[in-house]
């Protein structure tokens, strides 16, 4: 068994360990290279991989590969074999690769029903125009219940240029957009 220990250093200068075990057989340069490089594959899923480590096995002619990943709060592992080496250090990869895969999918999934479900915030886009670009700022305004009269108090009570508030009335967001001094423009969502 011989184990080979690299650390790597990441763009965001976070340090992933690559650990690689060979089991009854040498551990070539070329086959090291193979791993390392394609080990940063893995790195663009998540910001800070501990390790990984691969444990590489040849046993009656069948090389067999196994990855275990190391991330804060999680632990991967894939395997795979094959009459070549580096054939199966590439399906070990992939099926690496799709779990991290799942597992973001999840997250992203996860994270938009949490905020379609909060019917609590609303998004405001604010756009600054820079030369000939133009940028956009969201930002999450919880809404506060109250009337169109109480709107326009509070607009004019915090020198503001808009609010948005759900309107008691009609019991759905609105905003209120001040034009001038004396004049309000009203945009309700229809429900």
């Amino acid at each position: 068994m011989l184990n080979y220990i690299n650390q790597k250093n990441d763009r965001r200068s976070e340090i992933m360990q690559i650990t690689i075990t060979a089991r009854h057989f040498d551990l070539t340069n070329a086959i090291r290279d193979h791993i390392e490089a394609n080990a940063e594959r893995l790195d663009r899923y998540f910001d800070h991989i501990l390790s990984v480590h691969f444990i590489l096995a040849l046993e009656n002619g069948v090389s067999r590969v196994e990855i275990i990943l190391h991330v804060p709060r999680h632990n991967f592992r894939a395997e795979a074999s094959d009459n070549d080496m580096y054939l199966a250090i590439d399906m070990s990869l992939d099926k690496m690769e799709a779990q991290i895969k799942k597992l973001k999918d999840k997250w992203k999934d996860h994270q938009k029903k949490g905020l379609k479900d909060n019917t609590a915030f609303v998004y405001a886009n604010l756009i600054e125009k820079k030369g000939d670009r133009r940028r956009v700022k969201v930002k999450r305004i919880p809404p506060e219940v109250m009337t169109v009269n109480e709107a326009i108090d509070r607009i004019e009570l915090d020198n503001e240029f808009f609010l948005v508030f759900k309107d008691i009335e009609t019991d759905s967001v609105s905003v209120l957009v001040r034009k001038d001094d004396q004049h309000y423009k009203l945009f309700a969502t229809g429900t």
